[in-house]
Order: C-alpha cells, then sequence, then structure tokens
C-alpha cells in the first residue's frame, strides 16, 4: 500500500482564460494533518476540490491510495469534505444528520445506529442525537458536520475552512479538537485556510500557496523559522527584511552587505548575489548576546497583552524595524536603544 493518501501530478487547472494552479507535484503522507495556506486566489481551494471531485484538472492526474481518480464523481471517491457553511439538513435530526451518508451508502440500520452514536461521541455530542439544527449552537454545528463527514470512514477528509464562521475563542477550542479527533482516528485531513495561527496550531505539514504555484512546505517550526521565500516569512506572520548582496560564501556560511552593515549568516549564496535576510520581530533583542544592529529610536509603541510592540528607525538610515519585547520590557516614544540578534536568527533568502 502506498505511504501517500493524495498525490499530485503534473497537476494545472484552467478556468476559462485564468491559470489556478499549474506545476503542482504534491504528495500527501497518508494519516498526517496537511493545511493547505495562503492568501485568496493562491490556489488552496482549488487543490482541496480536485481533490474532491468538484472540478476535474486541465492537465495532470490525482492520485487517491495510489489511484487515479481523474474522471471520478464526488460520490465515488474515498473522500468526504466538510464545508465553511457545515451544509446541514435543519429537517433532520442531529443523529439523521449524521447517518445521512451511510443510508446514502445502504449501511444497515443496525450498523448506522452504532456508527452514529460512535461518531457522535468522538465529538462530544453523545446525548444530543435528537435535536434538531436549530436547537445547538454553532460549535456543536461544526461537530455535527464533522461527525457526518467521518462516520463514512473516509480514506481522505477535506476541511474548507470549516472554522471560519466560529467566534475567535471557539475557534481556538475547535482547532485542539480537531487536532486530538485526527490523531485518534488516523484519517487523512486536507485543510484548507487563510489562518497562519490556525495552520500553525494544527498541522504536521503546511503547504504555502501563492498565485497558483507551491511556495514552501514542510512542518510548521521549519516554514516559521527557515522559510525558503520572501513571501513565505511574509505571509507566516512579520518578518523584517534586509537587502543586501553576498560578499563572500564558504563552508556553509555567508557573509551578506546590507544597508546597515555586514553580516554572517547559515546558507551558501553566489558571491554579488542579491539576497535578503529575515529576522522575525520576537528574537531583535535589546540587551545581551549577538550583533549590533545600531543605535535606533523607538517610534511606535503598542501593548498586545502577550508582549509589547515597537517600531524603531536605525539611526541615520531610513532602515524602519519592527521589535517584540516581552511584557516587562516596556520602551517610551523616543527611547534610544541598541538592537540585536544572534546569527542564527538571520534567514538568508535569495531574492533572485
Amino acid at each position: 500500500m502506498t505511504k501517500s493518501a493524495v498525490e499530485f501530478i503534473d497537476i494545472e487547472m484552467h478556468f476559462a482564460d485564468t491559470v489556478a494552479v499549474s506545476g503542482i507535484n504534491l504528495s500527501i503522507k497518508r494519516g498526517s494533518f496537511v493545511v493547505l495556506l495562503g492568501p485568496s486566489g493562491s490556489g488552496k481551494t482549488t487543490l482541496l476540490n480536485l481533490i474532491g471531485g468538484f472540478i476535474e484538472p486541465t492537465r495532470g492526474q490525482v492520485l487517491i491510495d495510489g489511484k487515479n481518480v481523474n474522471g471520478i464523481p464526488p460520490a465515488k471517491r474515498p473522500t468526504t469534505t466538510v464545508f465553511q457553511d457545515y451544509a446541514l439538513f435543519p429537517h433532520m435530526s442531529v443523529a439523521g444528520n449524521v447517518a445521512f451518508g451511510l443510508r446514502v451508502r445502504h449501511v444497515p440500520n443496525n450498523e448506522q445506529k452504532k456508527r452514529v452514536n460512535n461518531a457522535l461521541e468522538l465529538v462530544g455530542l453523545a446525548n444530543l442525537g435528537d435535536r434538531r439544527i436549530h436547537e445547538i449552537s454553532g460549535g456543536q454545528r461544526q461537530r455535527v458536520a464533522l461527525a457526518r463527514a467521518l462516520v463514512v470512514e473516509p480514506t481522505v477528509l477535506l476541511l474548507d475552512e470549516p472554522l471560519g464562521a466560529l467566534d475567535m475563542k471557539l475557534r481556538r477550542q475547535m482547532q485542539e479538537e480537531l487536532k486530538a479527533i485526527q490523531k485518534r482516528v488516523g484519517t487523512t485531513f486536507v485543510h484548507v485556510t487563510h489562518d497562519q495561527e490556525e495552520a500553525m496550531a494544527i498541522a504536521d505539514t503546511i503547504v504555502i500557496m501563492n498565485n497558483g504555484f507551491i511556495e514552501d512546505q514542510g512542518e510548521p517550526k521549519r516554514i516559521y523559522l527557515k522559510p525558503v521565500s520572501r513571501f513565505t516569512a511574509g505571509f507566516m506572520g512579520e518578518s523584517n527584511f534586509l537587502d543586501g548582496s553576498v560578499v563572500y560564501s564558504s563552508a556553509g556560511l555567508t557573509v551578506v552587505e546590507t544597508q546597515i552593515g555586514r553580516f554572517e549568516v547559515e546558507g551558501t549564496a553566489e558571491t554579488g548575489a542579491p539576497v535578503t535576510l529575515s529576522i522575525r520581530p520576537e528574537h531583535l533583542k535589546i540587551s545581551g548576546k549577538g550583533q549590533v544592529l545600531g543605535s535606533c529610536k523607538v517610534t511606535e509603541t503598542g501593548f498586545f497583552g502577550t508582549h509589547y510592540q515597537f517600531k524603531a528607525i536605525i539611526d541615520g538610515t531610513k532602515t524602519s524595524l519592527q521589535v517584540r519585547l516581552g511584557q516587562k520590557q516596556m520602551l517610551k516614544l523616543g527611547s534610544e536603544i541598541n538592537l540585536r540578534v544572534e546569527p542564527e536568527d538571520l534567514v538568508l533568502i535569495s531574492s533572485l
């Protein structure tokens, strides 16, 4: 049996004269929780719809369990989908909604009841099977939609921004529950969102989409700390960028000349090549070890509960940096500070 639940092979998708995705080659590991992340129009929902069979690729193949599913309609694919609006049947009870897919598949009644009860218990709704949809909350409706999708035991569960309609607190709670349920059932989850924090919270693997291409892919920690492109660095949270050129590169280290000085960073690049250094705001410090970027003046301040956020301009330049410090490190407007950064927190990105 193949280790991949889903494979995209040389996929292109055109809508009239618009190319939605192009050059997509992607393998989704069986039993993983993969998040397709990107801004509106990046192609993430197109990939989800290609897996579900709601659209057919202009070019290339979609494989599920190693089998080409091109031309196979959604109802006959080993996939189910949870949509943002849940698409529940208001005239049915909670249990009736969950059982719908089993009835369509002609599963015997006794088996239906057993599987529905198990699915409702899995999502924490064991005692609500007789309720009508209008009698339950938004978060409970999301759980019903999830139970209905899981009860038919799909190979791949597709989630199209299913938490988008929930308030922030409930959304965070459901992120934790989704992750726990996925680990418990072992089903491959493919989840679409434009929320970076949501992706970081639930994904085993994040696939960054941009203008119809895969910009980056990997585990959340690597995607955030060592992004491979300027787009990824800027989309996955905040980042400061210093443009420069390579002075020399040897033995896995590169010296970069920027508008505020030279920096030695991990990585290799061709001498003279244009590059960008990315620095996360939380990696800038006002004391301790690290290379000094320069004397700066604080021009903006803001308190965000877990941290203070500052903007500082390096003296004698137009270089403005975002700085994130702890709750007890309040700085006043106009304060003069020396910003430092440790070499391992500098990320070398090619500008080509």
